[in-house]
C-alpha cells in the first residue's frame, strides 16, 4: 500500500529502498528479519520504491504482487518517489533521492535491503540529531596515484569545497596516509532526525561531486563510489562522526549487512545464518523467495552450508577478495 500520511511520529522509522528484481526478495526478507528478531518494534517499516520515469528505461516498481500484498502483511508501507537525477545509471542514488519523500521531522534508520535485523533493534541508544553510518568497510575509495595527491589531499579538497573543517574529521590513533584516518563509511546504514534535511545535504553534495569535482579528484573513479564519498560529508556537516554508537551492536548483535548470500555463508556468525533461516521457512515466506535464484540455491537447496564448509570461522581470510576468490573456485560465486 501507499502511504502518505505523516501525522504519526515514533522513535524512529525504518526504511529500505525496493525495487524490481533483486532488491524485492531482499526486501522481503528485510522485513520478516525485523518483525521476527525486533517484535518490539513499533515504528514504521518503509519501504521506498522508484516510481517511472525518463531516467528508468524499464519500470523499476515491484511487479511481483505475492510480494506486495506479504509486505503489506508485514506491515511495511510502500512509499514511492520520484527520480530526477540518478536512475539507471546510478542505482545507488536511490538511497539518496528517496529521502526526500520521508516523512519531515521524523528520525530515520535506512538500511541497504542486503541486510538482516538479528536482535533488538529498539535496544540501539540512537543519538539522531549525531548522525553516523557503517564502518564495516574496506579502503575502497579513494586510490591515490603513485605521485599523488594522498589521501589528506584527496579528502581535504572535498571539505574545502562545502567550506567544512577537515582537521576534526581525522582519527588521531591512525597514521598519516593510511585510510582508516580520514571520516569513510559503508552507506549500508545512516540515521538522523531528519530526512529531507539530510536528503537535501546528501543531493547537494552528491551532485556537485559528480558535475563539478575539485581538481584534485581528476583521476579517481566516482563510480560507484559517489554516495560513500559525499556521505562523509553530510555527517560531518549535521554534527555527527564516527563513534556516535556503541560498537557491537549494528553490524554486530542487531543487524548484518550480508551484501551477498555467498558471503553471509562463509563469514557471517551462526546466529546470522539461523535467523536467514528462521524467517525463509514459513511457507507463505518460500514460495515467494525461491523466485529469486540465490535464495534458492543457497537457503533452500543447500548451496549456502557448501559454501560455509569452505571455511573455518575462526581463521576467515581477512580481505574479502580472498573470500570470494576461494567461492568462485569452488563454482558457488552468485549474485
Amino acid at each position: 500500500m501507499a502511504a502518505t500520511a505523516e501525522s504519526f511520529t515514533p522513535d524512529f522509522n525504518v526504511v529500505v529502498v525496493a525495487q524490481e528484481g533483486r532488491l524485492t526478495y531482499e526486501a522481503l526478507l528485510f522485513a520478516a528479519s525485523l518483525r521476527h528478531a525486533s517484535p518490539g518494534f513499533t515504528g514504521r517499516l518503509l519501504i521506498a520504491e522508484p516510481q517511472p520515469g525518463p531516467l528508468w528505461p524499464k519500470d523499476p516498481r515491484i511487479s511481483d504482487r505475492g510480494v506486495r500484498e506479504m509486505l503489506d502483511r508485514l506491515e511495511a508501507e510502500i512509499i514511492p518517489f520520484e527520480t530526477r537525477h540518478f536512475g539507471a545509471d546510478y542505482p545507488y542514488g536511490n538511497k539518496i533521492e528517496m529521502l526526500r519523500a520521508l516523512p519531515e521531522g521524523q528520525p530515520f534508520v535506512f538500511f541497504d535491503t542486503d541486510t538482516l535485523i538479528t536482535g533488538d533493534l529498539t535496544s540501539v541508544p540512537f543519538d539522531f540529531d549525531r548522525p553516523s553510518a557503517s564502518l564495516r568497510r574496506e579502503g575502497t575509495w579513494p586510490k591515490p596515484e603513485l605521485y599523488g595527491p594522498g589521501y589528506s589531499d584527496l579528502w581535504r579538497s572535498l571539505y574545502d569545497k562545502f567550506g567544512l573543517d577537515f582537521e576534526s574529521t581525522l582519527d588521531p590513533d591512525q597514521p598519516d596516509e593510511y585510510w582508516r584516518r580520514y571520516l569513510y563509511f559503508n552507506a549500508g546504514y545512516f540515521f538522523y532526525s531528519c530526512p529531507r534535511r539530510f536528503g537535501a545535504l546528501f543531493e547537494d553534495y552528491a551532485l556537485a561531486i559528480r558535475d563539478d569535482p575539485p581538481k584534485e579528484l581528476c583521476a579517481q573513479e566516482m563510480t560507484p563510489w559517489l554516495d560513500q564519498i559525499a556521505l562523509p560529508l553530510v555527517i560531518h556537516a549535521l554534527g555527527g562522526g564516527r563513534d556516535t554508537l556503541p560498537e557491537g551492536l549494528l553490524d554486530g548483535s542487531v543487524s548484518c549487512h550480508y551484501r551477498m548470500f555467498p558471503l553471509l555463508y562463509a563469514r557471517e556468525s551462526d546466529r546470522v545464518i539461523e535467523v536467514l533461516e528462521e524467517v525463509a521457512a514459513p511457507n507463505k515466506i518460500k514460495k515467494l523467495l525461491k523466485a529469486h535464484a540465490p535464495i534458492k540455491r543457497n537457503v533452500y537447496q543447500g548451496r549456502g552450508a557448501k559454501v560455509r564448509a569452505l571455511f573455518d570461522q575462526d581463521n576467515l581470510p581477512r580481505r574479502e577478495a580472498a573470500i570470494r576468490n576461494r567461492i568462485k573456485s569452488a563454482g558457488f560465486w552468485m549474485r
